[in-house]
């Protein structure tokens, strides 16, 4: 994916900046920790609870993380209007996520940043690092699909996986291949959302109770949103 480890980069230098070098963060849609590693990494004293539904890829992650007393797992899905309660705390310092909430639609993800006002503390700090399309530039989005597929064609020429040949190798895996059959039964193939602008984020995590929002960072592709309490 590119730009993605500059995009993990700003999002850690934020949350020292407004919330220190010891937060307790939500890691939201948290896939196999991606977040949470080069968060513990940048902030060893730092804490995360990493919240999914993907059964292969917390198998992934509790592996990964297995013995390290900082790391708790929930499996939640996003869309169930109780999934907070299943959080270990009442409130974060930071609740961050990456190229995940696409898969929500507009309705429900203005729902879920509502649930999200309550989850951050005071003071505290939401970022969401995804796919957001402004409608209203149609060629500059065509030539930035046309560019970006262009990058990932390259990649996958010089022996990256792809997301279907990822998960066509999961599927055979011993360990992943059960959990990987049951996402599938969860998810079925993967189906993107509305993708809204920056622009739409901004406002409705205003309008969920944020003090702040605006993007920090943004490749041409992707947008990092900055929500503060």
């Amino acid at each position: 994916m590119p730009d993605r480890e500059e995009r993990f980069r700003v999002m850690l230098d934020m949350v020292g900046a407004l919330v220190g070098p010891e937060p307790r963060v939500l890691d939201l849609a948290c896939g196999t920790g991606s977040i949470t590693d080069r968060l513990l990494t940048r902030f060893p004293k730092a804490t995360s609870t990493g919240v999914d539904l993907d059964p292969a890829l917390l198998t992934i992650a509790e592996g990964y993380f297995d013995g390290d007393l900082r790391v708790t797992f929930v499996t939640a899905d996003l869309k169930d209007p109780e999934w907070v309660r299943k959080l270990p705390y009442e409130q974060y310092d930071a609740v961050l996520t990456a190229t995940a909430l696409h898969w929500l639609h507009s309705e429900p993800l203005a729902t879920l940043y509502g649930q999200l006002a309550g989850v951050v503390r005071e003071g505290g700090v939401f970022m969401n690092a995804d796919h957001m399309i402004d409608g209203a530039t149609p060629r500059i989005n065509a030539a930035e699909r046309a560019q970006r597929h262009a990058q990932m064609d390259g990649a996958k020429a010089a022996g990256a996986l792809d997301w279907a040949d990822w998960w066509a190798l999961a599927a055979k895996d011993p360990v992943l291949a059960g959990p990987t059959a049951k996402r599938y039964q969860i998810y079925g193939e993967h189906a993107d959302g509305d993708m809204p602008s920056p622009q739409w984020h901004a406002e409705t995590l205003r309008t969920a109770g944020f003090a702040e929002a605006r993007a920090v960072w943004a490749s041409p592709s992707d947008t990092l949103l900055l929500a503060l309490k």
